[in-house]
């Protein structure tokens, strides 16, 4: 048999090795993948734990499927033939020879393989199987796992969907009369189902308690069950809003839906029941954090005109939409034109969390050179809750604003004559760096030595607000050059300071002498000194653009454009706002007369009527006085309470915890008085002290002080009081 057919064998074998093995993983990757795949299909995300635990598991088989076919696939002949030679004896641990060239083989290991070859032939893949793997492990992994994920598929979704089987709740009947319990109608059974709304994604619960805590706009709906027809039943909301309950034969169901906290108590023929809390979940709105970019971005000359938004949205319900808005502001003073645009942040479905992380191309949205972005990210939730951002602030920096040299005249607009301006200088070098290598050299000489003619142009215009006239100032100091000698016929002066006693001699350098070239100037020293820097690195690179190396001009350029920019920040100044200006008095006719006729001190009268609150609590704290004295009370009273009990019900409102425990009290005490039983000690004392924090502390009223002074001091009070009378007469 050829060599070539003995390689094809191998190959063969390594084909089906990887077949074989890929199967196995896929079957054990697929048994894990079942069980998270039917929890999740079964509970989606409702279950936090649940919902962690199946994206484990699947995100764990994918995992585990790709590192094992990935170490599968790295199976090379090499390793087949050693197998071979463990399994089949009859090889003699030869066959690594099939993959050797025959070239290199002596003539024993060329008899040897031409043996091994007619073996292997006899123990090809299509007549046995060469690898032995074990499936059956993995094939009853894979079938328990399927019974396991039927069988959660088909659980009762009771335990974690949310509608529970329902809970038998009690009412208690503080006053229900004891004596006629056999006759009386009770409730035997109470079911509250609390339906959130649907921007809360939630279902229907029971509640296991008679106090509430539900959604922004529930529906609350109340099942009672009596063992005899009612002739009333109602639930009385904030004690003042009372609801029939509809049914029949002692069956009554009451639906409501709440978007404001309540108290509320049953009234069963008369019998009322103890308060009982609804509090309010309120949907907040949702909650921006953008990180990036600051409140105020400046994007400098040179650098990529991008900006990164990276932002994080949440929201307790699910966000539905999100977006930002963009306004480009263009242009300046009063030619300024905005555009706005809606940007898309990527927002797909409804989420409780969104990261953002976008990056704006401000080229995209037509900016340049010296216009603003102002944008704010927004975004709604399933509900009425929106949220937009503060704005943030991008703006493009504008070198052309500082050749046109409006700021350095100090008000003063000469309209100079028209000169290309730094920033274009560098644009051009940029494009003769660029275009180079596609030119040929005079070209590229003629346009490099005329850009240098430009930078001089500009240096020297520049040089006028430092008061060179001429070009005496050129070089990178700005000044004379060194080693430059000075006579008198050089056109300007300089001053030799022979006495040192001389005060004109000191004051020269402070003085402001417009014949002078070097000040000729209004800047003050350190504007002037960046200036200077500016010239000067202006001279270096239109020497060496002169010199036809724009490449090394082009960092002396981008100095000089900073330089001028730092010129710019450093001359604004700033005008105060004029205020009002009195018109003069006339002097003459007003000073020293004394005349106050027409000047009047200002009064001003408020007749305030004072407000008495709470009054019924006011009073029936006066009866709970008279009771703790040994009063006795009247039926009548029960009404005083009750009256009281609204107060305080309307201030349980916002505290309900704090004042539930007082309210019941009150009730008892008013079952108290309509049965005719001793009053309760416990909830006189409960009731007193709820309203007397209810009520507003009490104005502070001045009063006497009662000071007690020792035998000493009155003696010598009464001695200044007798010297005091005597100087008198």
């Amino acid at each position: 048999m050829p060599a070539q057919d003995s390689l094809y064998i191998l190959q063969h074998i390594r084909r089906n090795y990887i077949r074989q093995k890929g199967l196995l993983y896929a079957l054990q990757a697929l048994a894990v993948a079942a069980l998270g795949g039917a929890i999740l299909y079964k509970w989606g995300t409702e279950v936090t734990i649940l919902a962690t635990l199946a994206t484990t598991l699947i995100l764990g088989a994918v995992l585990y499927f790709a590192w094992a076919m990935r170490s599968v696939l790295k199976t090379d002949l090499l390793q087949v033939t050693r197998h071979l030679n463990r399994v089949y004896p009859q090889l003699e641990d030869s066959t690594e020879l099939l993959l050797r060239p025959e070239d290199n083989l002596n003539l024993l290991e060329k008899l040897q393989r031409q043996k091994i070859t007619t073996q292997l032939q006899a123990i090809s893949p299509d007549h046995q199987q060469t690898f032995h793997l074990k499936k059956s492990n993995s094939l009853a992994a894979l079938s328990i796992a399927l019974l396991l994920s039927l069988g959660i598929l088909y659980l009762p979704a009771a335990p974690l969907a949310g509608a529970a089987s329902p809970v038998q709740l009690k009412i208690n009947f503080p006053d229900a009369p004891k004596e006629a319990a056999d006759t009386a109608v009770v409730i035997q059974k109470i079911e509250i189902t609390i339906t959130p709304p649907a921007y809360t994604g939630k279902k229907a619960y029971q509640a296991d308690n008679p106090n509430l805590r539900v959604e922004q706009g529930a529906t609350v709906n109340w099942r009672i069950t009596t063992n005899k027809p009612a002739q009333q039943l109602q639930l009385v909301l904030n004690e003042t809003n009372p609801v029939k309950l509809n049914g029949k034969n002692g069956s009554y169901t009451l639906a409501k839906i709440f978007t404001e906290p309540a108290l509320y108590h049953f009234n069963l023929n008369g019998q009322k029941s103890v308060y009982y809390t609804l509090e309010i979940i309120p949907d907040e709105a949702p909650v921006l954090q953008i990180t990036k970019p600051e409140q105020y971005t400046e994007i400098l000359f040179g650098d990529a005109q991008r900006v990164t938004l990276q932002a994080k949205l949440t929201d307790d319900y699910g966000l539905r939409d999100a977006n930002m808005i963009a306004t480009v502001a263009k242009g300046t003073g009063e030619a300024v034109k905005f555009r706005e645009e809606k940007i898309s942040l990527g927002f797909g479905k409804q989420t409780r969390q969104f990261n953002i992380s976008k990056t704006i191309d401000l080229k995209k949205l037509g900016m340049t050179y010296g216009d603003e972005l102002y944008f704010y990210v927004q975004a709604w939730d399933n509900h009425r809750g929106y949220t937009r951002s503060e704005t943030y602030f991008v703006q493009i920096e504008d070198t052309a604003v500082v050749e046109s040299m409006s700021d350095l005249s100090m008000g003063v607009n000469p309209v100079p004559e028209y000169f290309r301006s730094q920033r274009q200088i560098i644009i051009d070098t940029e494009k003769l760096i660029a275009e180079q290598k596609s030119i040929n050299r005079t070209v590229f000489e003629e346009r490099s030595n005329n850009l240098g003619v430009d930078q001089k142009l500009l240096r020297l215009r520049y040089g006028k607000f430092l008061g060179e006239e001429f070009e005496s100032g050129i070089g990178p100091g700005g000044g004379i050059p060194e080693g430059e000698e000075h006579h008198a016929e050089d056109g300007h002066d300089h001053p030799q300071v022979t006495n040192p006693n001389d005060a004109q001699a000191l004051l020269d350098p402070y003085m402001h002498k417009h014949d002078q070239e070097g000040e000729a100037t209004i800047f003050e020293p350190a504007v002037k000194a960046k200036l200077k820097g500016a010239l000067a690195q202006m001279w270096e690179a239109e020497l060496r653009l002169r010199t036809h190396k724009p490449k090394e001009a082009l960092p002396f350029e981008y100095k000089a454009l900073r330089m001028l920019k730092e010129v710019q920040q450093s001359t604004r100044a700033y005008a105060a706002k004029t205020g009002f200006e009195a018109p003069p008095l006339k002097e003459p006719e007003k000073r020293l007369t004394g005349d106050l006729s027409k000047i009047k001190a200002p009064s001003e009268k408020q007749s305030i009527k004072a407000e008495t609150k709470l009054p019924n609590t006011r009073e029936a704290l006066q009866w709970l006085e008279h009771q703790k004295q040994g009063g006795k009370y009247k039926p009548a009273d029960a009404a005083l309470l009750e009256r009281a009990g609204r107060e305080l019900t309307q201030a349980a409102l916002t505290r309900p915890g704090r004042y539930l425990r007082a309210l019941q009290d009150l009730r008892t005490l008013i079952a108290d008085i309509n049965s005719g039983k001793v009053l309760c000690i416990e909830c006189l004392q409960t009731v007193e002290q709820t309203w007397n924090e209810l009520l507003p502390p009490a104005d502070l009223t001045p009063q006497k002080q009662s000071t007690t002074r020792s035998k000493l001091a009155r003696a010598y009070l009464q001695e200044l009081k007798t010297t005091g009378s005597k100087k008198q007469k």
